[in-house]
């Protein structure tokens, strides 16, 4: 186990970005076709092919995601990854025809210094191919990397951030998540993490937790402060097992995981948030009732929280005047 979403079998992980652009996009690939479901709870989410994975819906199974800066614009990555799968024959098949079943989703970072005068069409797509391009079942790098380059929270530098566990009765299951949250990771001014409870083997610094709370650690931060609008914030997530679900059972994954994000981030699923968490299932395991899945969405919620933090504990700051620092500027030891 290498603490990254690839520790499960037939993942793969790709990143391309564009330092100039200061964003960039993320693909998941599955070496075949597998069990998906989403739950959404921010207020201001941007997806791409969210109604598919409704539980009353035809296609089960999907070939990819695909998680993109660049705010809307960035829903095009998602035809990039297409593009590459429908190459090697990857897809849902409909007589002659192959359609490669790649949902995604995105977050905003259009305002955080970089050039955003793309012209008529915007960098995602070719951005999407070139990740899927790079996607590798061997590892990939976190902080600010691919659809995490440019994120940003309250007060801190963004990232990707990725955490893997198993269960009790030996299920896999990992996260990678990107954080561009419009609340705080970290507690009061830092170093402590949100998460810190969670924390497996100082992967985001041992810090623990304060001595003691105070009043301004419970106090509201958000990210730009009173020009905080909806539209620029949300954290994105994917966990995979290889347990054996159903679509109805990656639905409830997707939904206990998803409380990971409140244990990582305060505030979150606010309307300034776009939060999105896709859970998918390889089938690689049986597993067994209620129970056994009940302790999967704990460990799967746990992992989402680690994720988040060691995306933000991960980061590098933009190169841009007033860029926000990362938490290694001020507390790498």
């Amino acid at each position: 186990m290498n603490n990254l979403l690839t520790d499960i079998k037939g993942v793969q992980v790709g990143h391309a970005d564009d330092g100039k652009l200061a964003s960039g996009v993320t693909a998941i690939l599955f070496d075949r076709p597998t069990v998906a479901a989403m739950d959404v709870r921010g207020g201001g989410p941007g997806t791409r092919e969210g109604a598919l994975l409704d539980l009353a819906n035809t296609v089960e199974a999907i070939d990819g995601l695909a998680l993109s800066g660049g705010s809307a614009f960035g829903l095009d990555a998602a035809g990039g990854v297409m593009g590459f799968m429908a190459e090697r024959g990857r897809g849902f098949h409909v007589g002659n025809a192959i359609v490669p079943i790649v949902p995604g989703a995105i977050c905003f970072d259009l305002l955080n210094g970089g050039d955003k005068a793309w012209g008529r069409f915007s960098p995602y797509r070719e951005l999407g191919y070139a990740a899927a391009a790079a996607a590798s079942a061997s590892g990939f790098s976190l902080g600010s990397v691919g659809a995490g380059l440019g994120a940003t929270t309250a007060g801190w530098k963004g990232g990707i951030g990725s955490a893997s566990a198993t269960t009790s009765n030996g299920i896999k299951v990992a996260a990678l998540a990107v954080v561009n949250a419009a609340g705080s990771v970290v507690i009061g001014d830092g170093p402590w993490f949100w998460a810190a409870p969670f924390e497996v083997g100082g992967e985001f610094g041992g810090c623990g937790q304060p001595p003691a709370f105070t009043p301004d650690m419970h106090a509201l931060k958000l990210k730009g402060g009173a020009r905080a609008t909806p539209i620029e914030n949300t954290t994105l997530a994917v966990v995979v097992t290889n347990a054996k679900l159903t679509k109805a059972q990656a639905k409830r994954l997707a939904i206990i995981a998803q409380t990971g994000f409140a244990r990582s981030i305060n505030p979150v699923h606010a309307p300034l948030d776009g939060d999105v968490l896709f859970a998918a299932a390889t089938g690689e395991k049986p597993i067994d009732g209620p129970i056994a899945i009940s302790e999967l969405g704990m460990q799967a919620a746990n992992t989402v929280a680690r994720a988040i933090a060691r995306g933000v504990y991960e980061a590098t700051a933009l190169p841009f005047a007033g860029s926000l620092p990362a938490w290694k500027d001020r507390f790498a030891r």
